[in-house]
């Protein structure tokens, strides 16, 4: 027979944004519980709101499954004395597992043969087992947690409560002081504590009292009334995925409604107005048919729709306040030119040990200006993208940013626009920051790529020359991100160059190392570091991570040349064909070592077919590699596998002869600089 088990955790409010991925995780630790004590299920529902996370899992086994193993033992010259007798060592073996010699079959493995027994188990009732979910429990772990009480344990937040029931049954188990029984809380405001009589009434007698159990059930209510709001009005809400489930995570009823402002607070910028809303009060911003911002704004209440008017007036009181101090800054900000703001600027520090923001400005117009040198931009994208770098920062010190710092960068392009810089210059000013996480948007002009890659660096730079480089999870500047967003934006515009050339250059030409040692220490640091983030953009992309590590270690330093090789290995990894090519290219890099430079052979020396051959194809393979087409590369190499394998088949390299030894090493060193400048392919696991 099978059962329903439920499983729901009660906690205080949780913060919003972890609350989508810690019932993800629950429901990933049930599956893994069961699936490890061998009790099957056929599928897990999780349940998540501020104040719970839950799972039900549905067509549980009553029991374990039955175990049967075959468990290896010592080999059968030691297992045997000479008399025949058993040996201590064979007797403790089948001691150990509760079974006896006779027991005892013998099996080759290896070509030696060893002892094994054949083991079998009967298994639990699962009712014995599932005591046991208290491990599921305290096995979650969260990015933020707390103590409470007088306990040690952690948690996102203190446990209140825990249901455990199978069908109709209470699983009794304990975490910390709380014991789980059946009894769940309702709404905080609108619903009371409920007694469960069967594990499948959770979610219906949930909703009785006010708490929509299921996330995804609560966001499509939100989205209806949106949806009626917007026909009843005839306005448009737009879409914004992350807020909506912001607020699906605040909420366990959610009624929306919409509230008014003045309309006198249009007259700041959109930006300004949908910040004060979205960030600071979790409100949706109102828009006519046309796009135009409308003084109206969509909230999402924690309960029903008794006395809304009274919650409506409270939001709007609320809104308002925040947008008279918007419009105050604004108008105050009017009265600072950029150049008044770039001064301050050399009064606010960057890092104590770095310098002031200001310095920062200097130094990444310098980085801009060899980038834009680099990348052979032209005069006018040139001139626009230094004018941008030598402002770049001053919305700092403005009254605005100071009061809303996540309009850093957005009041800098409106007050460049209003001040009369053009349209590239703002643009590059809003840009630089981009992008602001892994998966963040990335500058769209190339102006604001080039500036926002100057400035990641310089942070980059700066904070590995004081000896501050990210150590473990331990990244308080961020650099991770903001290498992970250079390579992103190097991506993004297939820009051609060598990474580590340039951050070498940029040590040397901007930030004048002039001492050998320390240059050669931060130089490693950095060139370690930005592999870090190749590699783990790389495995974004699903690459194996034996293909990324073939490619990191080979002679290419082209960003993009390094993505498009491993995508091409990739691609090719589950070809019948990838075995034999890629062992054929590793016998050569093996047999032939690490070349630094080609050697010329030769052609007298040359005595077989085969060797002749390989030598034609090897001069073939240079001219076709000089392309750069990844695939072409490939195919290239895929086609010189053959006279590889005749080659080996034929001729010995290591032959007493020093001169002839001397030219098949030299003609495998020739080959092997051109292998390993697509992939060191003795890195690659095959199969």
């Amino acid at each position: 027979m099978s059962q329903t088990v439920l499983l729901e955790i009660g906690l205080e409010e949780m913060p919003a944004k972890y609350v989508r991925s810690s019932s993800i995780q629950l429901k990933e630790k049930m599956a893994a519980f069961l699936e490890a004590n061998r009790i099957g299920f056929d599928a897990i529902e999780m349940y998540a709101t501020p104040r719970r996370l839950a799972v039900i899992a549905s067509g549980v086994s009553d029991k374990q499954a039955d175990l049967a193993e075959v468990i290896k033992g010592p080999a059968k010259k030691i297992a045997l004395q000479a008399d025949g007798t058993w040996s201590k060592a064979a007797l403790g073996f089948v001691r150990g597992q509760g079974l006896t010699p006779e027991d005892i079959f013998f099996d080759e493995l290896n070509s030696v043969e060893y002892v094994f027994v054949k083991k079998e188990t009967n298994g639990k009732a699962s009712s014995e087992v599932l005591k046991e979910l208290n491990t599921v429990v305290e096995s979650l772990t969260f990015p933020v947690s707390m103590h409470w009480g007088n306990h040690h344990f952690k948690y996102i937040r203190p446990i209140h409560w825990i249901v455990a029931l199978a069908d109709a049954e209470i699983i009794p188990f304990q975490v910390l002081d709380v014991v789980s029984g059946r009894t769940t809380r309702g709404h905080r405001f609108l619903g009371e504590d409920v007694t469960l009589a069967h594990a499948g009434e959770y979610v219906e007698k949930l909703a009785e009292q006010h708490v929509i159990a299921d996330q995804d059930k609560r966001k499509n209510m939100i989205r209806a009334q949106f949806q009626q709001i917007e026909a009843e009005n005839g306005w448009i809400i737009p879409n914004d995925e992350s807020l909506l489930e912001e607020v699906t995570s605040l909420v366990e009823y959610p009624t929306a409604f919409f509230g008014e402002y003045d309309s006198k607070y249009l007259t700041l910028p959109a930006d300004v107005l949908i910040t004060s809303m979205k960030d600071h009060q979790r409100y949706f911003e109102v828009k006519d048919k046309s796009g135009k911002l409308l003084p109206y704004f969509i909230s999402v209440r924690n309960g029903n729709g008794i006395f809304i008017d009274n919650v409506k007036k409270g939001n709007e009181k609320v809104l308002t306040a925040r947008l008279e101090d918007g419009l105050f800054f604004f108008n105050e900000d009017q009265r600072i030119t950029i150049a008044q703001s770039v001064e301050k600027l050399k009064k606010v520090t960057f890092h104590s040990k770095i310098g002031s923001i200001h310095d920062k400005m200097d130094n990444t117009a310098k980085i801009a200006a060899h980038l834009a040198d680099l990348l052979d931009l032209e005069e006018d994208d040139k001139t626009q993208l230094l004018r941008a770098a030598s402002i770049y920062k001053f919305d700092l010190v403005t009254n605005m940013v100071s009061e809303f710092t996540e309009l850093q960068g957005i009041m800098g392009e409106v007050y460049a626009l209003q001040q009369g810089e053009t349209a590239a210059v703002a643009t590059a000013i809003r840009e630089h920051y981009l992008p602001v996480s892994s998966e963040g948007e990335l500058p769209e002009t190339q102006i604001g790529a080039v500036l926002a890659m100057a400035d990641k660096l310089d942070s980059i730079i700066s904070f590995f020359l004081q000896g501050m480089v990210p150590t473990g999870s331990n990244d308080p500047y961020a650099l991770r991100r903001q290498m992970i967003g250079v390579i992103q934006i190097i991506e993004k515009y297939q820009w051609s160059f060598s990474l580590e050339d340039l951050l070498s250059a940029l040590l040397t030409e901007v930030f004048a190392i002039e001492d050998a040692e320390s240059f050669d220490k931060t130089m490693n640091e950095l060139a370690v570091f930005a592999n870090g983030r190749i590699q783990q953009k790389l495995q974004t992309y699903g690459i194996r991570y034996d293909i990324v590590e073939a490619v990191l270690q080979s002679g290419e330093k082209d960003v993009n040349t390094l993505f498009a090789n491993a995508k091409v290995l990739q691609a090719h990894s589950e070809e019948e064909s990838f075995k034999t090519i890629m062992e054929a290219l590793a016998r050569v890099v093996n047999i032939s070592g690490n070349p630094d430079e080609s050697i010329p052979v030769q052609k007298d020396l040359l005595e077989t077919a085969s060797e002749k051959n390989l030598y034609v194809q090897i001069n073939h393979l240079d001219l076709a590699l000089s392309h750069g087409d990844p695939e072409a590369d490939y195919t290239a190499l895929a086609a010189i596998a053959p006279y590889i394998e005749a080659y080996f088949d034929e001729n010995m390299v290591m032959v007493e002869d020093v001169a002839i030894r001397s030219n098949r090493l030299n003609t495998l060193g020739n080959l092997t600089l051109s292998i390993m400048q697509f992939a060191d392919v003795r890195k690659l696991i095959l199969k």
